[in-house]
């Protein structure tokens, strides 16, 4: 297996595509939530908030524009399979496809070095975009989600391990006293990514791929999707409304992640999406076909 520069450039362009399309479209799952939220936010200012996020929506259809101008930091989920022919061209070639995309797309320049404090200008900076990587066994295909992690969506982001005696009562105290204070920054109605595991940067990684779970899903464990259930009525009940403003209603769903851990160490990391979920995920083959399961019938 070699490094093949044409190989590197026909990856890029696809994948600056699936960039551009994913800033202005949001997936199918994110659109059917928001369409149901705002059938039952019915009352005071909550309307004309969901009649703005359906206008911005079609704006940024029609004019080809991102969904919001906070485009994020750019973040990668790349599940490989160890027979995918490409290897080597898979990392600059996601590299490329954020510089053209920040030109095409717009995206906006958010890549900001920690230190020397500059704007690199092309939202490619040390480890960005950040890339985490899987392997599966046997495959042949590239599997790669796509998140814009911007400002307010990240502002409530945390991870801690608790003290012994917390247990998962205290799981739950961590993420009521988080959301109910910096979750309005995270432009409601947000998904709630959490993860649950033995370690703070397990956990925080968890909570992050929680993320890249439909809106709706449930946790294959019964104990955690009853704790999903649990977590969304109880997180709807604070009333935070679509943008902050107040409603019914204030997530659009829960997920949750987890690792085994040890027994003396309990710890949790939670993680939120905006209303406008920028989340994306394609399923490239060895001879470029591509599925773009995140927006049913768009070809790139």
């Amino acid at each position: 297996m070699s490094y093949d520069k044409a190989t590197e450039e026909r990856l890029s362009e696809l994948v600056s595509s699936f960039i551009c399309h994913a800033s202005g479209h949001l997936p199918d799952d994110v659109r059917k939530r928001l369409s149901e939220m705002a059938e039952i936010e019915n009352e005071g200012f909550a309307p004309e908030i969901y009649n703005v996020m359906k206008k911005n929506m079609e704006m940024a259809d029609k004019l080809g524009r991102p969904s919001c101008q906070d485009t994020g930091i750019p973040q990668f989920f790349a599940r490989v399979g160890t027979k995918f022919p490409y290897l080597d061209e898979i990392e600059p070639a996601l590299i490329d496809a954020v510089k053209k995309a920040t030109v095409k797309a717009p995206l906006r320049h958010n890549a900001v070095e920690v230190f020397d404090e500059f704007n690199t200008g092309n939202n490619i900076g040390h480890k960005v975009p950040w890339i985490d990587w899987e392997l599966v066994q046997g495959s042949d295909q590239l599997e790669l989600y796509f998140y814009m992690a911007g400002g307010g969506c990240s502002l409530p982001g945390m991870a801690k391990v608790l003290m012994p005696l917390e247990g998962y009562d205290g799981i739950a105290k961590a993420v009521f006293d988080q959301m109910s204070t910096y979750g309005v920054n995270a432009c409601p109605p947000c998904l709630v990514g959490i993860g649950i595991a033995g370690s703070a940067e397990v956990a925080a990684k968890l909570s992050k791929k929680a993320l890249l779970r439909p809106v709706g899903s449930h946790n294959e464990n019964p104990k955690a999707a009853q704790m999903e259930k649990d977590f969304e009525e109880g997180l709807n009940s604070i009333g935070m409304g679509p943008g902050g403003f107040g409603g019914k209603l204030s997530v659009m769903g829960v997920n949750i992640e987890q690792a085994a851990r040890h027994p003396a160490t309990l710890a949790m990391g939670l993680s939120t999406a905006c209303w406008a979920h920028r989340r994306a995920g394609i399923r490239i083959g060895p001879d470029f076909t591509y599925d773009f399961f995140t927006h049913k019938g768009v070809t790139l």
